[in-house]
């Protein structure tokens, strides 16, 4: 397993620099460019134009650019300088990065939480009215946007006589130092996200699970089971949903990038300080090496979730070897 999960690391240093020369060139087509604003004021002289462009090293060539921006990732660390906040990208991103992360594993952790469970009960109790309302509720989850969930929580918390609804603190504490007080209140506000990003992957993994459980429980070593005698929990939990949680592990490694990336519009609405809104910004403004460094990080999430996942597989199924 150690040589194996080698390879793989290995193996992503090719993928990342070919994911790297996609994001340059995908980022520099755009039209115009983020001097643009600058040719447009009148104020603002080509020469001063010019010196900025100098500055900024947009004056070289395209592969000149890009060779200087890997050089700065590999022998530094350093991601680029963001045009927008005047500050390298490396010190931005960090400070959303905690946040980020938090929000994306908490999410994760909960959704699968409640939809393994829920996927179990409506598999083993297709006929019932209980599992019709989950197998609708799961329906309605996945055709309705998280953005509009967002608007939906804040208006209802707004009608209830709520009043900071948006981001993860009341404005008193966001500079306060961390304390009981504060912890209760991130908990306060922490509850709208995660039903808001959350929503839509619980139902979608309790729909996985249920089909798979379906799958699984017309499985002839499940019929031998209860032939030999043995209890039914016995054959539930250690011969069905052990087989039939093998496809969730195996999405798991997508579902990281898809919640920093796919939710940037819900983050917005909440005022969320994650990365969403912040490569939103940066595509607005074309602050391109920021752009570029969080699509490629958003790249890296999801290299590493898959080989988390692989991991997780072969832990969770002996069936599974990669040697």
């Amino acid at each position: 397993m150690l040589s194996y999960t080698i390879r793989r690391i290995l193996g992503m240093i090719p993928t990342l620099l070919l994911i790297s020369v996609v994001c340059f060139t995908v980022i520099n087509l755009q039209p115009g460019s983020f001097l643009d604003q600058y040719l447009e004021d009148p104020r603002v002289t080509k020469e001063t134009v010019q010196s900025i462009t100098r500055q900024l090293g947009l004056d070289q060539p395209l592969w000149v650019q890009y060779l200087t921006w890997m050089k700065g990732i590999v022998t530094q660390g350093d991601f680029g300088y963001s045009f927008v906040n005047g500050r390298p990208v490396s010190s931005l991103i960090w400070e959303r990065l905690g946040w980020t992360v938090f929000l994306a594993l908490l999410t994760l952790l909960v959704s699968w939480v409640i939809a393994v469970p829920l996927g179990i009960y409506t598999a083993l109790n297709r006929y019932t009215k209980r599992s019709a309302a989950l197998n609708f509720f799961g329906y309605v989850s996945l055709a309705t946007p998280d953005f509009l969930v967002a608007l939906l929580l804040i208006a209802l918390v707004l009608k209830w006589g709520g009043s900071n609804v948006g981001g993860l603190f009341s404005p008193q504490f966001i500079d306060a130092p961390w304390s009981a007080a504060k912890v209760l209140d991130l908990l306060n506000h922490l509850w709208i996200p995660m039903i808001a990003i959350g929503l839509e992957g619980v139902a979608g993994l309790m729909r996985q699970m249920r089909a798979s459980m379906l799958d699984v429980v017309g499985q002839d070593y499940v019929r031998t089971a209860r032939a030999k005698g043995l209890a039914e929990r016995r054959v539930l939990w250690k011969h069905a949903v052990r087989n039939a949680v093998n496809p969730l592990i195996s999405l798991a490694g997508l579902s990281l990038p898809s919640l920093i990336s796919g939710t940037i519009i819900a983050s917005i609405v909440l005022n969320l300080p994650t990365i969403g809104p912040f490569l939103y910004d940066s595509l607005l403004n074309k602050d391109q090496y920021v752009a570029m460094t969080l699509l490629l990080f958003s790249a890296l999430l999801l290299l590493i979730g898959n080989l988390l996942s692989d991991l997780a597989l072969a832990w969770a199924d002996p069936r599974v070897r990669f040697e």
